[in-house]
C-alpha cells in the first residue's frame, strides 16, 4: 500500500486541524500556510488555485478535495494537507463535504511533473484507510506517520 506523500510534504506544511466553513477559508488557510513554507504571496497562490477552482471541482468524492495549481516560482511540487474539523462544499464527485484536502502546487513549466503528483496524491488518498487514519489524526506528527511513512520508518 502506497501511502507516501514525503517528497510533495517536504518544503510543504501539514495543518491537522481546522475549522473552516467554507472552501475558500480552508483554500486561504492552506495558501497562508504554504506562503510560509515556499515564500510565494498567499495572495498569488490563493488566486492561482481559486482560478482553477472556477474550472471545476476539485472534490474528488469520499470528503477529499485536491485543489492545486502550476504557479510561477516554484522549483518543484510542493503539497499542504489540511484537516478539517468540519467538511465543506467544495462540490464534490459525490456531494459530500470534503474535510481532507491536500493543495498540490507545481512550477508553472511542469506539466508532467504535476499530472504525476496529482495522480500520486489520488493513489494515496483513494485508500479507505489512509482516509481513516488521516481523520483519527490529532497532530502533525500523527498525519506524518500517515502519509510520510518512507520517511517515518527506517528502511531495511
Amino acid at each position: 500500500m502506497a501511502t507516501d506523500l514525503s517528497s510533495l510534504l517536504e518544503g510543504g506544511v501539514i495543518l491537522p486541524s481546522f475549522d473552516a466553513t467554507s472552501r475558500k477559508q480552508a483554500i486561504h488557510a492552506l495558501a497562508d500556510g504554504l506562503a510560509g513554507a515556499t515564500g510565494l504571496s498567499a495572495r498569488q497562490i490563493e488566486n492561482a488555485v481559486m482560478e482553477r477552482e472556477r474550472l471545476g471541482s476539485t472534490g474528488v468524492g469520499e470528503g477529499v478535495a485536491i485543489p492545486h495549481a502550476r504557479i510561477e516560482g516554484l522549483e518543484k511540487p510542493v503539497g499542504g494537507l489540511l484537516r478539517l474539523d468540519e467538511g465543506v462544499d467544495f462540490e464534490a464527485i459525490d456531494e459530500r463535504p470534503c474535510d481532507l484536502i491536500f493543495m498540490l502546487l507545481a512550477p508553472k513549466t511542469a506539466g508532467a511533473d504535476h499530472l504525476r503528483a496529482l495522480a500520486q496524491v489520488s493513489r494515496v488518498f483513494r485508500q479507505s484507510a489512509v482516509r481513516d487514519a488521516l481523520r483519527a489524526a490529532r497532530t502533525e506528527e500523527d498525519i506524518r506517520a500517515v502519509v510520510c511513512q518512507e520517511t517515518a520508518e527506517p528502511s531495511v
